[in-house]
């Protein structure tokens, strides 16, 4: 009944198609200049691709957590999943010459049932594997709990979301009790290497703001993070990535309901820097969403804006030849990430 429910919320709320987001985006900020033009400005008439190296791929938007400022609106009745034979697509979009690193993720992708073998093929090929893990899910239940292991056989890169190292603004955002959960997740990621230095097993953790406002500066919140969560917590980490919330899905219900969407598009557009173009995640990085269809970034995918192209974009049809130089699809959400010292799964990047 739960689960009926909340789906029932969900296609009641004109919120959660992705053409109605943008609409009421635009109208909400005729005032405001639209991302093209700011790219006009700034001497850049669109923004091209280059060859892409990391393949992002979404495994599923099933989630053990409900994050009040998810851009996935993933959650537990989510049944979106990709297959096995999505994935297989995906390997073999790896032969593609400089496609490095696969950066997976969800939802919790290891709630896709698919997972494990997934992560061991792309591991098995000598790529780089991502995994954007929540924390919370490796004590969530029994058949997670050897994941800091599993991780660490396959020397997987762990990066997960912290949104901060006091429990009550973690919390906040995420859940009552997740952040006492990701400490304890965090510790086991330790015990076997992570974070760790002189391991080789890297964990990172991701910073969003708790509210309507920009992230501070990534070196002074890496910085504060270390020496609280080591001094208070005994946890180790490498780096910390700051990264702007989008005015996406769940988080532009928010700015909406609190009445906060122009000041916060406004902070956005104000702060837009233009030397954050020349090293946006959607330059480099091609995104796959759970049914294998092809994106500029994990939002434009959210979204629902495929990759501009006349015919193919889907992975298993796609061309080698025709990721490279694509007009990259923009729109006002695109603000986050050239926002300050701009933002993109990596954190800051200007």
């Amino acid at each position: 009944m739960k689960d009926k429910i909340s789906s029932l919320k969900r296609q009641q709320n004109p919120l959660s198609q992705p053409e109605v987001q943008l609409t009421k985006l635009e109208q909400e900020l005729i005032g405001l200049p639209g991302f093209d033009q700011k790219l006009l400005e700034s001497g850049i008439p669109v923004l091209k691709t280059s060859k892409p190296r990391i393949l992002q791929v979404n495994v599923g938007k099933m989630c053990n957590q409900t994050c009040k400022h998810c851009h996935v609106d993933a959650g537990p009745d989510r049944k979106e999943i990709m297959t096995r034979e999505t994935m297989q697509h995906c390997l073999q979009a790896l032969n593609y010459d400089g496609i490095d690193t696969v950066d997976i993720t969800g939802g919790a992708p290891e709630m896709n049932p698919e997972f494990r073998w997934f992560v061991e093929e792309i591991a098995k090929r000598g790529k780089k594997v991502l995994v954007r893990c929540n924390l919370t899910i490796i004590n969530s239940n029994p058949k997670y709990y050897d994941l800091p292991e599993f991780y660490a056989k396959n020397n997987v890169e762990v990066i997960s979301s912290l949104p901060h190292f006091a429990k009550i603004r973690t919390d906040a955002q995420r859940g009552d009790g997740v952040f006492d959960r990701s400490i304890k997740a965090l510790r086991q990621l330790n015990e076997v290497g992570y974070g760790v230095e002189g391991s080789g097993l890297v964990l990172d953790l991701v910073y969003n703001p708790t509210g309507a406002f920009l992230p501070a500066g990534q070196i002074s919140l890496e910085k504060e993070f270390k020496e609280r969560l080591d001094k208070n917590y005994g946890v180790q980490f490498n780096q910390l990535f700051a990264i702007t919330n989008m005015p996406v899905s769940r988080f532009l219900e928010y700015l909406i309901s609190t009445d906060n969407l122009e000041s916060y598009m406004e902070t956005l557009v104000n702060a837009f820097n233009p030397n954050t173009l020349e090293n946006l995640m959607c330059r480099d990085t091609l995104s796959v969403g759970w049914d294998g269809y092809l994106y500029d970034c994990d939002f434009n995918q959210m979204l629902e804006l495929k990759i501009d192209s006349d015919k193919k974009t889907h992975i298993s049809e796609i061309d080698e030849i025709e990721l490279e130089n694509r007009t990259v699809r923009t729109g006002r959400h695109c603000f986050g990430c050239t926002a300050g010292a701009g933002s993109s799964c990596g954190g800051e990047i200007a």
